[in-house]
């Protein structure tokens, strides 16, 4: 499948600005600008002690399914009052344009975050560079291989996990990945792997392993299997999303 990139940056930008979203250009590849969304609740950059919450997807070009949920996920309000937002709906915008996992130089993004040797993560990681550390990290990916819905949990921080919560979310659309094994990585149950904050391949940052390096307190990052359906994959990650932030939000705040 082939994203037309245009046309969705268009809505996006528009609800994000209905949103109460600033927009930041993080960088231009090509002439297809990768901009990031900065929402802070109260005046000033700390955003008067409220949580941190910071939500990307389009790492990966072949994944389409992140980003449109993300613009549903803004659509339906969920980046309320309760939290300050960071976004990034996409940083493979070539990726995304071809059908591409990697982008136009086959640099694979979500391995590029330690040694920053792409356009487009060495911008995008100086642009969270600049932000808050998130307290809470989601990201939104898709997996060939897996028949189910799975997810990555690295928690720092040591809080009570939302990983139940999320796969029971996620499961009236699409069941818990059964293997035992995810992508060489055990799982602690059906469908969650709980990782630690260190990189498998010590070189090759993900950005979820940059967050961690960097602080943040606890990250979900959100699979679902790219055979099936657009549209489940989207409203899977809706809710899976949705669960993730909710919960957390409702922990910090109780």
């Amino acid at each position: 499948m082939t994203f037309n990139i245009e046309a969705f940056s268009e809505r996006f930008d528009h609800s994000a600005m209905l949103a109460g979203f600033r927009r930041e250009l993080i960088t231009s590849v090509q002439g297809m600008a990768v901009a990031g969304f900065t929402k802070c609740v109260e005046s000033g950059d700390e955003g008067g002690g409220r949580p941190w919450v910071y939500i990307s997807a389009g790492v990966h070009g072949d994944e389409p399914a992140g980003p449109m949920a993300m613009l549903a996920l803004l659509k339906e309000g969920v980046f309320d009052e309760r939290a300050n937002w960071l976004m990034c709906p996409f940083v493979n915008p070539l990726g995304l344009a071809a059908g591409t996992r990697e982008n136009a130089s086959g640099i694979d993004l979500n391995r590029d975050y330690l040694e920053r040797s792409s356009e487009e993560v060495q911008a995008h990681a100086a642009w969270l560079e600049s932000k808050p550390v998130p307290d809470l990290f989601v990201s939104l990916h898709e997996d060939w291989e897996s028949s189910g819905f799975y997810l990555y949990e690295i928690n720092v921080a040591g809080v009570t996990s939302g990983a139940h919560a999320i796969l029971d979310a996620a499961s009236s659309e699409i069941p818990p990945e059964p293997e035992p094994v995810i992508d060489d990585h055990e799982v602690r149950e059906p469908g969650w792997i709980d990782h630690s904050p260190k990189a498998d391949l010590p070189k090759h940052w993900p950005e979820a392993i940059f967050l961690a390096e960097r602080g943040a307190g606890v990250s979900y990052t959100l699979e679902t299997p790219s055979s099936l359906d657009l549209i489940r994959r989207i409203r899977c990650h809706q809710l899976a999303a949705g669960q993730a932030l909710d919960g957390f939000l409702a922990s910090v705040t109780a």
